[in-house]
């Protein structure tokens, strides 16, 4: 072997260690995050199953593990099992001395109480009555203790029953008669039976459907994660609202919820149009506005005790502001 060759075996050689080492510090400065979702993942699930593929591309993996109720995936992050939590649970944080807290808004509320025709026509009809909601603490419950106090009424029991879709099969079942869904299952009960069941009217709501919480140590420890984690989300929500139709087109290019059931294919666009509509998804992930809602909402409902509640007891926006700065 020429000293030519030599020379050409050890750039070669060097070459290869050195793209060895850069796909070993690549794989280390890969972070994870253990992501709890108390919740079927179903169409309203997109923004965020989008936003985690996007994630994943800037080395930010978000592994997400779907639980049987909100108040499991909750106890997951309060334990130390996840990371990062989704949902409301107003109620569960305030009792816990691990400082945890809301970092940014994914959705508002939208929800749609609905109730069979044959038994009930009014919120009246429903004193006294059984009814289902989500979870323990969730915006779904809020909703409707909050309705029961204006308009006069108590209910007999409160079943949790996680999954709109779950609580929309069961209404048309038979199994209840009465509960509360999102926009894509409410659209599926009025579709399958129109005659069989109405919406019963609901005064303005504003307040969190779900948002994400964790501890302060692992936000603090994982900032860099964070705050792409956050920017993504807030994009995904930026080119909802610009244009719902490109939620088909990132389903298609990432091969999201390829086992969706056949009648809830259709149900996607009507959706998310309804959802823009309402203003649902924030582009600014809901910063101090949606905080501030949020008490006053929960407090309403009763989810949330005692008088002068502080946004800064129960939310962290330093994340989002950072996020915020670098979304244009």
């Amino acid at each position: 072997m020429n000293r030519l060759e030599k020379s050409l075996v050890n750039l070669l050689i060097l070459t290869a260690f050195f793209f060895t080492l850069a796909g070993e510090a690549a794989a280390q400065a890969r972070t994870k995050i253990r992501y709890a979702l108390g919740d079927v993942i179903s169409i309203d699930e997109l923004p965020l199953l989008i936003a985690v593929e996007r994630a994943k591309a800037r080395g930010v993996d978000v592994e997400i593990t779907a639980f049987k109720s909100e108040e499991l995936a909750t106890q997951a992050v309060i334990n130390g099992q996840a990371d990062v939590g989704q949902g409301t649970p107003y109620a569960a944080l305030q009792k816990v001395t691990v400082p945890i807290r809301f970092f940014v808004q994914l959705s508002a509320l939208l929800f749609f109480p609905i109730v069979n025709k044959e038994s009930y026509k009014s919120w009246k009809d429903l004193d006294n009555q059984e009814i289902a909601v989500q979870g323990r603490g969730s915006g779904t419950e809020a909703i409707m203790i909050l309705a029961a106090k204006q308009n006069g009424i108590k209910f007999k029991n409160i079943s949790y029953v996680p999954g709109s879709q779950v609580r929309g099969l069961a209404l048309l079942k038979g199994n209840i008669k009465a509960s509360i869904l999102d926009s894509p299952n409410k659209n599926m009960v009025m579709k399958e039976a129109p005659d069989k069941f109405m919406i019963l009217p609901l005064g303005n709501v504003k307040a969190s459907d779900e948002a994400l919480f964790a501890s302060r140590e692992f936000i603090d420890k994982n900032q860099a994660a964070i705050r792409i984690f956050i920017e993504e989300l807030v994009r995904v929500n930026r080119a909802i609202n610009a244009n719902p139709k490109s939620v088909l087109e990132e389903r298609k290019k990432f091969g999201l919820l390829s086992d969706l059931p056949a009648k809830l294919e259709g149900e996607i666009m009507p959706f998310f149009e309804e959802a823009v509509q309402n203003g649902v998804f924030p582009n600014d992930g809901g910063v101090a506005a949606a905080a501030q809602n949020d008490l006053e909402f929960y407090a309403l409902s009763g989810a949330l005790k005692g008088e002068n509640l502080k946004v800064e007891d129960f939310w962290y926006l330093a994340p989002l502001k950072a996020a915020l700065a670098n979304v244009k």
